[in-house]
């Protein structure tokens, strides 16, 4: 999953470590095909679970 960071886009894989971020103006990218369109947001990974909460 590609995410659009506030400081830059970032990609977390399986096993990734504990994150909280917020999300820009972007694109979520999930398996190399599906783009969400975004305006902003956060995202939470943990445990491998994640959470993004968007506005589009």
């Amino acid at each position: 999953m590609f995410l659009p960071g506030d400081t830059g886009e970032f990609e977390i894989l399986e096993h990734h470590v504990p994150v909280v971020s917020l999300l820009t103006k972007g694109f979520v990218v999930i398996d190399w095909e599906q783009r969400i369109p975004i305006k902003n947001g956060m995202v939470k990974y943990d445990r491998n679970e994640c959470m993004v909460l968007i506005e589009e």
